[in-house]
């Protein structure tokens, strides 16, 4: 059903409900109304007849008092309204009837007045084939009760009064009905109409025509003509936001192609590539058409993770931010690996949530870093030599004794004993691993840093720098203390990396208890490195007791080319390279100092779930 028949239908229905109420009620108070008014009329009647007739009663003039009855009768249009009347004395004794037919003895105690009654109206059935309304007042002379009056009121002439009334209700009724109705109709049509022509717009507007006109044949400014013009003014707004949408969407595709570094556009979903600029296909070596559908994870393994992580699909919050993952390992379609910063935000993108990655190759900053790195081990190795020196020329010298003792035995024409050649053999044997070791050790501090991270012992690294810096420590009267337990968890670092923040924080440690601030004596000087597992973190703590570093200076000693040594005895660089391989590593680097009683420096890694 539409709306114009519901309209019509509600409006015939309600009309009709309230007509029949009205009705029902009406017809009510029309036969209250009628029978009280005609009862009356009867009293008034029957009063007037009682009030001639008490001399005729008196004197028993039957013929006067039956014409006073058949007078009454025939006034007016009394014949239809008056069925009988009749009139008796004391004893009942019918002394005057209007009744053409023997006198019903019934009537003679069918409406008895009770001594003192002033009216009595009693409804009887069956007289002369018709229902009557009995009334019946007294006759009197002076106190005295000389007879009664008796007027029988037809109720089919009430009844036929109230019919008449009733079909010219039911006529006005339908009268309003059929104007209602009409009125329905021309209401229904006036707001149907122009709900219809909206409704035609709104099918336009949904097959993608907003070029449309709304004609209301010069209907006033009502409500449906104001629905009409927000309705415009949508539509207005709708063709304004999809002009500023294609401007924005050609001014992202320009910034989109034209950006200098690679740029994909990933579903949120499956991590897929959905879209990628011209300057990614160039960087990682695939054509656009690679790259459309191809899973993210072949490109930058490392970021799947956080990625998933970061963007919940879960959680709506989540969908409006951006984060960045610095020094992410990519690969090209060489499979060659290379390092990018990349910053990830959530967009829409079709429709549908998705990520937006820029990629920035940083493969020749790390490079630079590490030949930094390099330079950094470079001098360090430099500064040491005078420990590394001794200590490889004390193998060499055990070495160098023992040859000159067998030749010496030779050149003599002295026969060797087996027992002291398998020694001194023996003795140049561990003295050339010694010096192996010491050569080793130098050459996998001083090569090269690789880019990747590689599980790890966080222990390897410690060994391999005491063996270089043991003698200089020895040298400088330090007391080393090493606490490197075998049970402790990997890690995924960069194992040479690290080498080199060791180094700078045993060095540091060194230059620490040996400055003359400190004020230490030789034998007090201690350096304390020890490795443990703290809830599932890889901790190495370098603490020393030298002169230690101010509260004010804590917060910049990370900074580059900030150093508290002496002018000339320091760059500043090696913290902030430390900070820096640290943070590579996944790592954190936290400080504890008090002025006087030294320092500590804490390097806390996430252990693998696997033990060592």
């Amino acid at each position: 059903m539409n709306l114009k028949s519901k309209i019509l239908f509600s409006t015939l229905g309600v009309v009709l409900l309230v007509s029949v109420c009205i009705a029902l009620v009406a017809r009510y108070i029309l036969i209250s109304s009628l029978t009280r008014e005609l009862e009356f009329r009867g009293l008034g009647i029957a009063q007037s007849i009682a009030d001639r007739s008490a001399p005729f009663i008196l004197t028993q003039d039957e013929p006067a008092l039956v014409n006073l009855a058949f007078e009454a009768v025939l006034v007016g249009e009394r014949q239809d309204l008056i069925t009988y009347i009749y009139i008796l004395d004391t004893e009942h004794k019918v002394l005057a009837s209007t009744f053409i037919v023997p006198f019903p003895e019934f009537l003679r105690d069918a409406n008895p007045l009770k001594p003192g009654d002033k009216q009595s109206i009693q409804p009887l059935d069956n007289v002369l084939g018709g229902s009557v309304y009995d009334v019946a007042v007294p006759v009197k002379e002076g106190i005295y009760d000389v007879g009664s009056v008796h007027v029988g009121l037809s109720q089919q002439h009430i009844g036929a009064i109230v019919t008449k009334l009733r079909n010219i209700f039911v006529g006005f009724i339908a009268g309003i009905i059929l104007f209602i109705f009409f009125l329905s109709q021309a209401l229904a049509r006036s707001i149907t109409k122009p709900i219809h022509a909206l409704m035609r717009v709104a099918e336009d507007i949904r097959r993608d025509n907003l070029e449309f006109s709304i004609d209301f044949d010069g209907r006033a400014d009502d409500e449906v003509v104001q629905l009409a013009d927000s309705f415009a003014n949508m539509v207005r707004h709708i063709k304004e936001y999809r002009a500023e949408l294609k401007r924005s969407q050609l001014k992202y595709r320009s910034l989109f192609h034209s950006g200098p570094d690679p740029i994909f556009v990933l579903d949120m979903g499956g991590l897929t590539v959905l879209d990628a600029n011209p300057m990614a296909t160039e960087v990682f070596g695939y054509s656009r058409m690679e790259l459309v559908n191809k899973p993210i994870v072949e490109l930058a393994p490392d970021v799947v993770s956080q990625l998933a992580q970061a963007f919940p699909s879960s959680d709506m919050d989540a969908q409006a931010r951006c984060v960045s993952f610095p020094k992410s390992l990519a690969y090209r379609s060489s499979n060659e690996p290379f390092y990018v910063n990349l910053h990830v935000c959530s967009t829409i993108y079709e429709e549908q949530p998705a990520l937006i990655v820029s990629a920035t190759d940083i493969t020749d900053m790390i490079e630079k870093d590490a030949q930094l790195i390099q330079a950094s081990k470079m001098k360090s190795l430099g500064e040491m030599s005078a420990g590394i020196a001794h200590e490889v020329n004390q193998p060499l010298n055990a070495i160098k004794v023992g040859s000159e003792y067998l030749e010496l035995l030779a050149s003599k024409g002295e026969t060797i004993p087996p027992e002291t050649f398998a020694k001194v053999t023996r003795q140049i044997s561990q003295q050339v691993d010694r010096a192996s070791e010491i050569i080793q050790a130098m050459r996998q501090f001083g090569r090269k840093a690789e880019l990747l991270r590689e599980r790890m012992d966080l222990a390897a690294p410690v060994r391999n720098v005491l063996r270089i810096l043991r003698q200089q420590l020895q040298l400088d009267s330090v007391k080393l203390d090493v606490h490197l337990p075998e049970d402790v968890p990997y890690i995924m670092g960069q194992e040479n990396r690290l080498q080199q923040v060791i180094f700078n924080l045993v060095t540091n440690a060194r230059d620490a208890v040996c400055s003359e601030e400190a004020q230490l004596p030789p034998s007090k000087r201690r350096i304390e490195v020890a490795v443990y597992q703290n809830d599932g973190i890889v901790c190495l703590r370098v603490a020393d007791n030298g002169v230690g570093i101010p509260a004010s200076r804590l917060d910049k000693i990370f900074e580059p080319f900030y150093t508290t040594k002496e002018t000339g005895k320091g760059m500043g660089l090696g913290l902030a390279i430390t900070y820096g391989i640290v943070k590579d590593c996944n790592g954190e680097i936290t400080v504890e100092s008090e002025p006087g009683k030294g320092t500590a420096f804490i390097l806390s890694f996430p252990a693998l779930e696997e033990p060592q």
